[in-house]
């Protein structure tokens, strides 16, 4: 992924429907059938790409696409990416596009977590912006989809997006 295009790392991704799984936070599995929407956001709450897969599709799989897609639109200084996304590939992309990658290390290879330094730990907390963001969109229709497809699911999503987008751009406003 790292030495193509956009076009081409978006077009390897997988869209139909499918089932998908994923460890909540007090460690159950969680499975659904459907699709996943990878978002990237930035300071603020505020979604600046989307790309929307088959619910099989781990997150890391869409992390280069969807970066070169809000490098075309946005200039960001951090990538900030939960452990998931703890791979050299990954890293390397986001310094070659500039960036400083603040990825919470997953100790899967070592065996020994490692602990980010003070700047990063205090920079890294602002990632629950997507977590905040993903919450803020089951409000908006995001939790019930009721369309079949790839298109129509995507569109029907985007619509929530675009609420979620304008609400917090509009609480940046001074009142």
């Amino acid at each position: 992924q790292p030495n193509r295009s956009l076009e081409e790392n978006l077009s390897d991704l997988p869209v139909d429907c499918d089932y998908g799984g994923k460890k909540n936070s007090n460690g159950h599995l969680y499975t659904w059938k459907g699709y996943k929407l990878h978002v990237d956001v930035v300071d603020g709450d505020i979604p600046v790409s989307a790309i929307l897969t088959s619910a099989s599709v781990h997150d890391s799989q869409v992390s280069i696409p969807l970066a070169q897609m809000s490098n075309q639109r946005v200039t960001n200084l951090y990538d900030l990416m939960d452990s998931a996304y703890d791979a050299p590939e990954i890293y390397e992309f986001s310094r070659r596009l500039g960036h400083v990658p603040i990825i919470d290390d997953n100790p899967r290879r070592s065996g020994v977590k490692k602990t980010m330094n003070t700047a990063q730990s205090i920079r890294y907390r602002e990632r629950s912006s997507v977590e905040r963001f993903f919450s803020n969109l089951e409000n908006y229709g995001s939790k019930h989809i009721r369309v079949r497809g790839h298109s129509k699911v995507m569109a029907h999503l985007m619509f929530s997006v675009i609420v979620v987008a304008a609400t917090q751009i509009l609480n940046l406003l001074p009142s």
